[in-house]
């Protein structure tokens, strides 16, 4: 348990930044599932819509250290893969 005054002020500014990057993930999990719904239900229109709309959410969770680069980079990579292999 926190007993000095800078490590209490420092699990209220962990449980912030927690409670920030988790609504930055959900926000980011909302957006692939709407890219793969749209691939599952074979709409390629609507696939790639919801794709454009994803591409940057993405992208934005690694900036804000909530994902790696390199895994923002897999995930975009393989949607776009998914939704060119629709035909």
């Amino acid at each position: 348990m926190a007993n000095t005054k800078s490590a209490k002020k420092m699990v209220r500014k962990i449980a912030q930044r927690t409670a920030v990057n988790t609504a930055r993930r959900s926000r980011m999990r909302t957006f692939v599932r709407k890219v793969e719904e749209a691939i599952s239900s074979g709409d390629k229109s609507a696939a790639q819509e919801a794709f454009r709309l994803a591409q940057p959410e993405i992208m934005r969770a690694a900036g804000k250290g909530v994902l790696h680069k390199n895994t923002s980079s897999r995930k975009i990579s393989r949607l776009s893969a998914r939704i060119r292999a629709m035909g």
